[in-house]
């Protein structure tokens, strides 16, 4: 049996001020209650899926809308698994809209494709003027600590930012070029994508800052960071694990967050369970 699921989250400033939400959901996709270990400024929430994974035919879409002045952290509990598929494709949506001078952290756990999945991926953001946001994608093939590899299927990544950026990739698990070659993945089973993105042009001064904090997190892994639009800094890196991409990208964002916003390095507790 498919799953269809559809969250929606309005973010909106409360009568103290603080960023308060309502959500609005159909089918297996739902948030767990309001967070503020910030303060009432920042609402965390974690996004949870109970059946636990994602297989062929299985469609969840997400809407978040962001009211100006308003500030949410979204992460999830633990991984999102693609599982095998038996011919359908699985694909999971998130478009957000941002108000002016309203802030997102879109900071899911990691996403693991299993042999076999025919998985999509889709995220598109709408900033306006003033608005700021942080995201990562990070992606795991196959199950390399159990030496399962990804033999089978494929998996579609869809990141957009309409009009200013927009990155598709398809990784098959026949592609050997892509994935073992010195121009490709390098035989690489994991992969990162970090960035952030305002509204409008951030000066070049703050952008070589962003630009030059990252560089200065040492990796023994691949690591680039480069600025393709002048509202926009991305971050990528690959490695044979999930578990240093996650621990690389967790640290860039700890600084991007102070250099950005001035806030401390607040990760989400759900990160340490």
């Amino acid at each position: 049996m498919a799953w269809q699921g559809h969250l929606s989250l309005d973010y909106r400033l409360g009568a103290q001020g603080g960023t308060t939400a309502l959500d609005r959901h159909e089918g297996p996709l739902r948030v767990l209650q309001r967070l503020y270990p910030e303060g009432p400024a920042i609402c965390h929430h974690v996004l949870v899926h109970p059946p636990g994974g994602i297989v062929g035919g299985d469609q969840l879409e997400i809407e978040a809308n962001l009211a100006e002045g308003t500030h949410a952290l979204i992460t999830t509990p633990g991984a999102t698994r693609f599982y095998r598929s038996a011919g359908q494709p699985a694909t999971q949506s998130l478009r957000a809209r941002l108000a002016p001078g309203a802030r997102l952290e879109w900071l899911p756990l990691e996403t693991l494709v299993y042999n076999g999945a025919l998985a999509e991926n889709r995220l598109s953001f709408d900033l306006a003027a003033g608005a700021e946001m942080m995201g990562w994608d990070l992606l795991a093939l196959g199950l390399p600590a159990a030496d399962q590899a990804f033999q089978r299927g494929h998996y579609q990544q869809h990141l957009e930012i309409p009009g200013r950026w927009l990155e598709r990739g398809r990784i098959a698990a026949d592609d050997a070029l892509l994935l073992n070659s010195r121009l490709g993945l390098d035989g690489h089973k994991a992969m990162g994508t970090l960035w952030f993105a305002a509204g409008s042009a951030l000066p070049r001064e703050r952008r070589e800052a962003f630009i030059d904090a990252a560089r200065a997190i040492t990796s023994a892994y691949p690591v680039g960071v480069t600025a393709p639009e002048d509202g926009l800094i991305v971050l990528r890196m690959v490695a044979p694990r999930v578990e240093p991409v996650f621990g690389h990208m967790s640290e860039v964002w700890a600084q991007w967050r102070a250099l950005a916003w001035g806030l401390a390095d607040s990760r989400p507790r759900v990160w340490r369970t």
